[in-house]
């Protein structure tokens, strides 16, 4: 039985990529902070569809929550094949207008969060010389965003953390890789008036804003053996927008 774990997946990227793993035959742990509904319900259709999937809640800034998280699902499953670093938040503010603890909160979830999880969960991947890690980063943190220095600093945090731990456990048979999502049509965006988004979109060589099911197909195809012997790497899924 394949296995996956994949943070924040309540909504948006999360569940689309939980569904994808799920009808790929991957039994599917869901964490979620707070959306324990969106949880529980992704969960359920999950497991009506005929897979295996939980819901465990963890904040992942939270080293002694993590813990305990990667423990659920070890006594669960036994092994987890899969552990996907999707869990994120977003915020567009100034330098200037970013307090001590704005920084904090967003490096704890991005960055704290895909140490917690992988420090967690790689020896036993190390045990077993198996095990693909996958980080969603964005690519603001490939180029960086005006008033999302913060964002952009912990996501471009998250692409150097990928390209070391590949070079520290490719030797183990564990692969780390990357996707870097562009502007994708989740709740995120939700809140960009119309003009904004049509901007977006107009600004995407591809003419359109993504799709979270398309960021899951990338996290899929890095997780498969299609891709073994791919690790290190970034793969952008922004329409084109970052080239």
């Amino acid at each position: 039985m394949k296995t996956v774990l994949i943070t924040g997946a309540s909504r948006g990227i999360g569940a689309a990529t939980a569904r994808l793993f799920a009808q790929n035959g991957y039994a599917v742990a869901v964490n979620y902070r707070a959306d324990k509904a969106g949880a529980e319900a992704l969960v359920a259709e999950i497991t009506a569809a005929g897979g295996d999937a939980f819901a465990v809640c963890a904040d992942v800034a939270d080293a002694a929550a993590v813990d305990a998280m990667a423990q659920a699902v070890l006594v669960r499953w036994g092994h987890i094949d899969v552990l996907i670093h999707n869990a994120g938040i977003a915020r567009q503010v100034l330098l200037t207008d970013t307090t001590p603890e704005d920084w904090r909160c967003m490096m704890g979830v991005h960055l704290d969060g895909a140490y917690h999880c992988a420090h967690a969960l790689v020896p036993s991947m190390v045990r077993r010389h198996s095990g693909s890690i996958l980080t969603v980063s964005s690519m603001w943190g490939e180029v960086g965003a005006s008033c999302e220095v913060a964002y952009s600093a912990a996501k471009a945090g998250l692409i150097g953390f990928t390209k070391a731990l590949a070079k520290e456990l490719g030797p183990s048979g564990i692969r780390v890789n990357c996707v870097t999502p562009g502007v994708i049509d989740t709740a995120m965006c939700a809140t960009l008036d119309e003009d904004t988004r049509a901007a977006l979109a107009e600004e995407t060589p591809l003419g359109r804003l993504g799709t979270p099911e398309e960021v899951a197909e990338a996290l899929l195809f890095l997780a498969s053996e299609k891709a073994a012997f791919i690790t290190g790497q970034v793969l952008g899924v922004s329409g084109g927008f970052v080239i």
